[in-house]
């Protein structure tokens, strides 16, 4: 074969591989869509019929325990898992506990583990600045201004097409258990809305229970999830309190860090990424940052990271 077929041949696999990655890229892309408009329509639609049978026949301990319980265990598993350990690796822990926060924050149904991580800590690394993927201040209609900021911030991110490069959540893709909970995430968010249904249904022995159970732990909480944590992305990035010089737009609100578990004291945060307490008052609202430290005292979890309090003195003067 002459040197110019060979070069020829290598061209046209070239092409052909280019071509493939296209093709799988669009894929994704169709597939991140899809998700991003089931994951927002379906939990309206539920909660819209849980409010009409709610102002029709009120609501019982079966709709109120398996909202409540399973609003606990997903926020935490993202609050605690997916974000302060797995994103910023805040404290350490043993595999039992890691499978667990892996696996509560997958029932979350906010993104495969490695995506979340990966979409997480590019908002770290560009935070409201080109790169950002979620923020509020930098793709946004100069006509519409600060609503079409927040409405991409909260919802509008996910129907833009990201890259799949997971190579910021490499130190994780090591680890086979998460690997598995990653590749096996459509599973568990069924299950998080399944679980409610089943533990309803047989401790009532009620079909009527475990529909209600599906209803008001899996579409309802996940509609209250999705719409608290997204909050995070936008209104945090716009309204708020500035205790820090963050060189970015976060904020600490307090209604959203009470519903986020914390979360909400974005300004802290962004000064504090690796802090395991978003908290810097005894005042402030941290459902999470409270049971890591209980988490600690039982021995679930080690060598929880706390900032200094020089650290915290020297940026509270710059701000």
């Amino acid at each position: 074969m002459s040197l110019e077929a060979m070069s020829t041949e290598a061209m046209s696999a070239e092409a052909a591989t280019a071509a493939r990655k296209a093709a799988l890229a669009r894929s994704a892309m169709r597939l991140q869509r899809g998700l991003s408009f089931a994951v927002m329509v379906l939990p309206i639609l539920g909660t819209g019929l849980a409010v009409y049978l709610a102002l029709h026949g009120g609501i019982g301990r079966v709709e109120i325990i398996s909202l409540a319980v399973m609003y606990l265990l997903t926020m935490c598993g993202m609050t605690i898992g997916l974000h302060r350990y797995f994103s910023h690796r805040c404290f350490e822990t043993g595999p039992q506990v890691r499978f667990l926060l892996a696996v509560f924050g997958s029932m979350a149904a906010q993104a495969p583990l490695f995506y979340w991580v990966t979409t997480h800590r590019k908002h770290h690394a560009f935070s409201d600045r080109a790169g950002d993927p979620h923020s509020p201040h930098v793709y946004r209609n100069k006509l519409l201004g600060m609503l079409d900021g927040l409405w991409h911030a909260h919802i509008g991110w996910m129907f833009v097409e990201n890259s799949a490069d997971l190579s910021l959540s490499r130190d994780l893709m090591a680890d086979p258990t998460l690997f598995w909970v990653h590749r096996t995430y459509l599973y568990w968010v069924a299950a998080g809305f399944l679980l409610p249904a089943l533990v309803a249904g047989v401790l009532t022995q009620s079909w009527k229970s475990a529909a209600l159970g599906l209803l008001w732990g899996g579409l309802v909480r996940c509609f209250v999830v999705n719409q608290a944590t997204w909050s995070i992305n936008s209104l945090c990035h716009y309204f708020g309190s500035r205790r820090f010089d963050a060189h970015d737009h976060s904020a600490n609100n307090y209604l959203v860090a009470l519903f986020t578990f914390g979360e909400g004291l974005q300004n802290n945060h962004h000064a504090f990424p690796s802090a395991a307490r978003h908290s810097m008052a005894w005042w402030e609202p941290d459902f999470s940052g409270t049971l890591i430290a209980l988490m600690a005292a039982l021995g679930l979890v080690r060598n929880t990271y706390h900032p200094s309090n020089e650290s915290v003195a020297k940026l509270r003067k710059a701000a």
